[in-house]
């Protein structure tokens, strides 16, 4: 379990990978360099973005703002990002790829995701994923939103097992099979909108813990996803809120708790389904 925002964790082929990231879904290009810049400021190393976020222009140039302002080298970072459904075929994957190092203007990516399964049309693109990791231009690779049934297949075939999975969990959508299928297979679990766009903050049971532990809402939340051992994104425009999104490793929430934030599971999405979605 990570014990602060600095700490990581060994994905299966080695890689280290910080249990928390920033996230940079919806937020403009515009906007994008100074909310990375100032993440990297604030002690975040994971920056977490996608082509079809439209804003790895100013991810890159955030990523160069925040390295100036604090001395880091590009290795003290881990930055992801993800192909797109509109491109995966073999060839569309892999220059996709070289599009994304272009505008992130950097010369190699830590993790390369396919962001989602679409109608089972992924084959091409994890071929052409694991090509780019044996060539040395990713350090690891893995898939977005992918359902226990498209983990199988993909193992089928795939030479390289996914380092992560990343997926919807909070506590509303606790997605128990899904992380001990990929736990027995050394598949990482990486949660986005652990906070499920907000929604959760203002539930009963969430403020009565938040004050039981002096905690807010939205760090009672995370602090969960830490002590089951989930990593995390977490998107967030506003210093303060990035301080308070990390400011988690402080306190533990006791096992009844947990428990209890357990029993909220009802299977509720907040994104689309992985089942049905496409593009």
């Amino acid at each position: 379990m990570i014990q602060k925002l600095s700490d990581t964790v060994e994905l299966n082929n080695g890689i280290k990978i910080p249990g928390l990231g920033l996230g940079v879904f919806q937020i403009s290009d515009q906007e994008t360099a100074e909310v990375v810049k100032n993440g990297i400021v604030n002690g975040y190393r994971l920056i977490d973005t996608a082509q079809i976020y439209g804003n790895e222009k100013g991810t890159g140039a955030g990523i160069k703002a925040g390295l100036a302002a604090t001395g880091l080298k590009r290795e003290d970072l881990f930055v992801t990002s993800k192909v797109w459904n509109a491109r995966l075929t073999y060839e569309e994957t892999k220059q996709s790829f070289v599009e994304s190092l272009e505008k992130l203007q950097l010369d190699y990516l830590d993790l390369f995701l396919i962001h989602w399964p679409g109608k089972d049309a992924y084959k091409e693109s994890w071929l052409a994923l694991e090509d780019l990791y044996a060539e040395g231009k990713i350090k690891a690779i893995g898939v977005s939103n992918f359902e226990i049934s498209h983990l199988k297949n993909l193992l089928s075939f795939a030479k390289v097992v996914p380092v992560i999975n990343q997926i919807e969990l909070h506590p509303k959508l606790a997605q128990t099979e899904l992380r001990d299928f990929a736990a027995e297979n050394k598949i990482k679990i990486q949660a986005w909108s652990p906070l499920m766009q907000g929604q959760l903050l203002d539930h009963p049971l969430i403020v009565e813990l938040a004050q039981k532990y002096g905690q807010s809402p939205a760090q009672i939340i995370l602090r969960w996803d830490v002590q089951q051992e989930i990593l995390l994104v977490v998107k967030s425009i506003h210093q303060e809120r990035m301080k308070n999104n990390a400011a988690i490793f402080d306190f533990n929430i006791e096992l009844e708790d947990i428990e209890k934030l357990n029993q909220l599971d009802e299977g509720l999405r907040s994104g689309p389904d992985p089942m049905t979605f496409d593009f």
